[in-house]
C-alpha cells in the first residue's frame, strides 16, 4: 500500500476531514510540509560558509561571528516546545503560516544588517519565528496520513529531507557566495518562504486539539526559560570554561528551571506537554538516541568543515560538492530504515545506527593531511550519514507514536528540541575538545608573529580556528616571514587534525554507550499481528509482560485492514511502567 493511496480513518477531534482528501491532496500536503522544513533546516546551516566574509565586511571579531551561528540555535531551540504546544492547542497551519512570514521578513533584516549586532538580532528572531514552523511540519504529517504505514512512510520521508536539509546547506551556501556576497543567503530565504507560506494557505488542512480551559502561562514561561539557559550553557561553555562558576551556576539554573517545569506539568489541569510520558521507555529512549545520533552528526560536520575548508583548503562550494555523499546517504537510507524495522523491530536497527555512526567517526579521526577524498574520507562521511538516517527515521516514529493525535505539536517539538541540544552539545563538547588541542600548539607561534605579518584580529582569528588558513595563505607577507607563514599553517593544520582525534574517539565512545543503554533497555520484542509500525503498538493488557502485547485481531478488524482505530490512531501508552496516561482532551 502506497503512502498516499493508504485509507484514511476518521480525523482527530478538531482536524478537518480526511476520508474526503484525495491523494494528491495528500501528496501535496507532504510537499508542502517538507518545504518549510528544508527551509528552516537551511536558515540552520547555510550561514556557516558565509562567516568569513561576514568577518571581513563586518569586522566582527570570532566571538561575534560564533554566536552569528548560535543565536538562530538558542531561540530556535528554546521556543519549539512553546510553539508546539500553541500549534496544537490554536492550529498547527496557522502556527506555521506565521513562521513563513517572521522568517520572511526577519531574513529581509538579516540582509539589510549593517554591523555584527543587527546580523545577530536578525538570526535570533528567525529562530524563533523557525520554531513555530518546525513542530507543526511533523504534527501536520501525523494528522494527515493516519494509517500507521502511511504515517510511517510520511515520517520517512520528513527524516530524509532534515538530513538532506543539513547536509545540502554548504553547497548551497557555497554557490551563493561563488556569485554573490554573504547578503544573499539572507535574500535566498524571502522568496521560498513567502512560495512556502502561499502553497500552505492553499493546500495544508488546519489541525488543533479539542483542549479548553485556561492556558498554562507558567509552564510555558518554565519550559522557554529552562530549555534556553540550558542551550546558552553548552554554547557558551567552551567560552567561559566547562567548569567556571558562570558555566556551572548556568547549567545549575537550567536544571532548577526544568525540575519546577516538570513540577508544575505533572500537577497543571491543560500542561504544556504530559511530561509522565518519558517514564516510557518507548518514548524516553529513542529521544535519547536522536540527542546522540544529532551529536555525532553536527560534531562530524563541524570537524568536516573545518577540514575541508582550514586543512584540504576548499573554497565553500568546493567543501559543498564534496560533502553531498553525506546527503546522499541519508536520502536513501531513512526510508530503508523505516521499513526495515517494521519487520525487525526498533531496537535492532536503532543499534545497528550506532554501530555505523561509531565507525564512521572511528575512521574519521584516522584523516591526516595527504588522505585522498575517494578513499576513508569518503568512507566516513556515508557511515555518518547512514548511522544518522537508520537512528533518525525509526526514533522519531517510536517518538510520534506515543503520543496521542492531540499532542502531536508538542510531542514533534519534544523530538525537535532533542536534535537541537544534541547538535548544540556535540559542536560545544567536540569543539571544546579540538580547541584545547589547537589552541595549546598554535597560540605560542602566533603570539611570535610580528604585526608586520598579521595584525592583531588575523592573530586572533589564527588562535580560534584553523579555517582561517585560507586567509594566511592569501595574505602577503614580506619575503622575509614567508618561511614563518609556511610554518605556521603547517602547525595549525597538525594541531586541528590532533584534535579532531580525539574528539572522534569521544564520539565513539558515547554512540557505543548508547547502543548499550538502547539494547539493554528498550524493547526487542515487535507486537504480534505485526500490523503496527515502530512505536504504534496495541495497547496490552496491565498483566501482559511488558513486550507482550495483544494478539492479532480477527481478519476484518480495523487494526490490520490498513486503517487505524475509531479514534483516529492507535498510540502506545507507558506500557513500560503501567502508569496510565493522562487525557489531553479536557
Amino acid at each position: 500500500m502506497s503512502i498516499l493511496t493508504a485509507p484514511l480513518t476518521a480525523p482527530p477531534p478538531g482536524d478537518a476531514p480526511r476520508e474526503t482528501m484525495t491523494a494528491l491532496r495528500r501528496g501535496a500536503i507532504l510537499v508542502v510540509v517538507c518545504l518549510a522544513e528544508l527551509l528552516v533546516l537551511l536558515d540552520n546551516t547555510v550561514v556557516n560558509v558565509a562567516l568569513p566574509s561576514m568577518g571581513v565586511s563586518l569586522g566582527a571579531d570570532f566571538a561575534g561571528l560564533q554566536w552569528i551561528v548560535d543565536a538562530y540555535t538558542l531561540t530556535f531551540a528554546g521556543f519549539l516546545l512553546a510553539f508546539g504546544h500553541l500549534g496544537d492547542r490554536y492550529g498547527r497551519r496557522r502556527l506555521m503560516m506565521i513562521g513563513l512570514a517572521g522568517v520572511a521578513v526577519m531574513s529581509i533584516g538579516g540582509a539589510l544588517a549593517t554591523d555584527v549586532g543587527m546580523v545577530i538580532a536578525a538570526r535570533a528572531a528567525m529562530g524563533v519565528f523557525a520554531a513555530a514552523v518546525f513542530p507543526a511540519t511533523l504534527a501536520l504529517l501525523t494528522n494527515t496520513f493516519t494509517t500507521p504505514k502511511a504515517r510511517g512512510a510520511a515520517i520517512a520521508v520528513w527524516t530524509a529531507m532534515a538530513g538532506f536539509a543539513v547536509a545540502i546547506g554548504p553547497t548551497a551556501g557555497g554557490w551563493l557566495l561563488e556569485h554573490f556576497s554573504w547578503h544573499s543567503v539572507f535574500w535566498m530565504n524571502v522568496p521560498i518562504a513567502l512560495a512556502v507560506l502561499i502553497a500552505a494557505a492553499l493546500v495544508l488542512p488546519e489541525s488543533r486539539t479539542t483542549a479548553h480551559g485556561r492556558l498554562d502561562v507558567l509552564g510555558l514561561v518554565l519550559s522557554l526559560a529552562g530549555i534556553v539557559t540550558l542551550v546558552w550553557s553548552i554554547i557558551e561553555g567552551p567560552r567561559n570554561g566547562w567548569l567556571s562558576p558562570v558555566t556551572l551556576c548556568a547549567f545549575a539554573g537550567a536544571v532548577a528551571l526544568l525540575a519546577a517545569f516538570v513540577w508544575r506539568e505533572i500537577r497543571a489541569e491543560n500542561p504544556v506537554f504530559d511530561v509522565t510520558l518519558f517514564r516510557n521507555r518507548r518514548f524516553s529512549l529513542p529521544a535519547l538516541s536522536i540527542t546522540v545520533a544529532y551529536f555525532s552528526m553536527f560534531g562530524f560536520l563541524f570537524l568536516i568543515t573545518q577540514y575541508f575548508q582550514g586543512i584540504q583548503e576548499y573554497s565553500p562550494l568546493e567543501f559543498g560538492i564534496r560533502s553531498l555523499p553525506f546527503a546522499a546517504a541519508v536520502l536513501i537510507a531513512a526510508p530503508a530504515a523505516t521499513m526495515l524495522a517494521l519487520r525487525i523491530g526498533t531496537t535492532a536497527v536503532l543499534i545497528g545506527g550506532f554501530v555505523l555512526l561509531a565507525t564512521g567517526m572511528g575512521l574519521a579521526g584516522q584523516v591526516t593531511v595527504d588522505s585522498p577524498y575517494a578513499g576513508i574520507v569518503l568512507i566516513s562521511m556515508i557511515l555518518m550519514g547512514l548511522g544518522l538516517a537508520v537512528v533518525q527515521g525509526p526514533a522519531t516514529e517510536s517518538v510520534m507514536g506515543s503520543v496521542t493525535a492531540e499532542e502531536a505539536g508538542a510531542g514533534s517539538a519534544v523530538n525537535d528540541t532533542t536534535r537541537e541540544i544534541g547538535g548544540a552539545l556535540g559542536v560545544a563538547v567536540l569543539g571544546s575538545i579540538v580547541a584545547s588541542t589547537y589552541t595549546a600548539t598554535v597560540t605560542p607561534l602566533v603570539d611570535r608573529i610580528p604585526d608586520t605579518m598579521m595584525d592583531p584580529q588575523q592573530k586572533e582569528y589564527a588562535r580560534q580556528s584553523v579555517l582561517t588558513v585560507l586567509e594566511i595563505r592569501q595574505h602577503d607577507v614580506p619575503s622575509l616571514f614567508s618561511d614563518t607563514k609556511d610554518q605556521l599553517i603547517l602547525t595549525m593544520k597538525a594541531a586541528a587534525l590532533d584534535g579532531f582525534q580525539i574528539a572522534s574517539y569521544a564520539t565513539v565512545g558515547l554512540a557505543v554507550l548508547c547502543a548499550i543503554v538502547v539494547a539493554v533497555l528498550l524493547p526487542w520484542r515487535r507486537p504480534e499481528g505485526g500490523s503496527v509500525l515502530l512505536g504504534w503498538m496495541e495497547r496490552p493488557s496491565p498483566d501482559d509482560p511488558v513486550e507482550s502485547a495483544e494478539p492479532a485481531p480477527p481478519d476484518g478488524d480495523a487494526s490490520t485492514d490498513g486503517t487505524d482505530d475509531p479514534a483516529g490512531r492507535s498510540g502506545i501508552t507507558d506500557t513500560d511502567d503501567r502508569t496510565p496516561r493522562r487525557s489531553t482532551a479536557r
